[in-house]
């Protein structure tokens, strides 16, 4: 099909997938248990962070983190005492553990309590092509402090050719503009055009069967490819096309 015909096939799958319904099965039903800003972000983040394998896996354990942070992320990232961090140990999906879990509430404190928050960071290093740059420097913040070497490979490099997945869909959350009431467009200092889209074994190759995509790595290059075609189509709001690419890959085995 050409581009005309590509983009208002793809338009269709992201109005059938992009509402309220998507959120039930997703990740991003996680952070929809808040109304604070801080505490959408933090469960986000932390959510997101987790977000690989089985989905009703990531559900299951994220509400379980959440819990242990007596379900106020914000309150306990700022307030905890050293005391409070050790009922995190016990923590663990896949190879993320409560070892990784207290290191990511003492860098959370550190970002909020040094560097204004979460999207002070991402925006303080934005660039006007896209937000790979900002990620790669935040995670260089997030681990300014003291910390466990094992746990820098839970927060992806993009300037190390990493697709950087987890943090895009995180982004997405936080940054798009949605109409439909599922990404939360809470950060208002970045705009959604510089968003890439979470590149994954489904997204890619539903992206290579419809010809966006020609690299066969889910890697930082093949992200930049799919990201140029995605721009191609709607500039403005590109990433709203990992609502059509996920779902055909996921629901309809497309």
């Amino acid at each position: 099909m050409n581009r005309a015909e590509l983009k208002e096939f793809l338009d269709t799958k992201v109005t059938q997938y992009n509402n309220p319904k998507f959120i039930e099965s997703d990740p991003i039903l996680i952070p929809h248990q808040f109304q604070k800003k801080e505490d959408i972000e933090i469960s986000g983040f932390l959510t997101a962070t987790i977000a690989w394998g089985n989905r009703k896996s990531i559900i299951n354990n994220a509400n379980k983190l959440i819990a242990l942070l007596d379900n106020a992320p914000h309150d306990f990232v700022l307030n905890h005492k050293e005391r409070d961090l050790e009922k995190l140990l016990p923590f663990v999906h896949r190879t993320f553990n409560g070892q990784d879990c207290i290191q990511f509430i003492k860098s959370l404190k550190h970002i909020y309590k040094t560097h204004d928050g979460l999207e002070s960071v991402f925006s303080k290093y934005a660039d006007t092509q896209s937000l790979q740059t900002s990620i790669s420097k935040f995670k260089t913040t997030f681990f300014e402090i003291e910390h466990l070497q094992r746990t820098q490979k839970h927060v992806s490099d993009p300037l190390k050719n990493s697709a950087a997945k987890r943090i895009n869909m995180f982004l997405r959350w936080m940054v798009r503009q949605d109409n439909a009431g599922v990404d939360f467009g809470i950060w208002k200092s970045l705009s959604p055009a510089l968003l890439s889209c979470p590149l994954d074994v489904h997204s890619g190759n539903v992206a290579r069967k419809l010809g966006l995509l020609k690299r066969k790595q889910n890697d930082g290059k093949a992200l930049l490819e799919l990201d140029t075609a995605l721009k191609k189509l709607d500039p403005s709001d590109p990433v709203k096309y990992d609502f059509a690419l996920f779902g055909l890959g996921v629901f309809e085995g497309f």
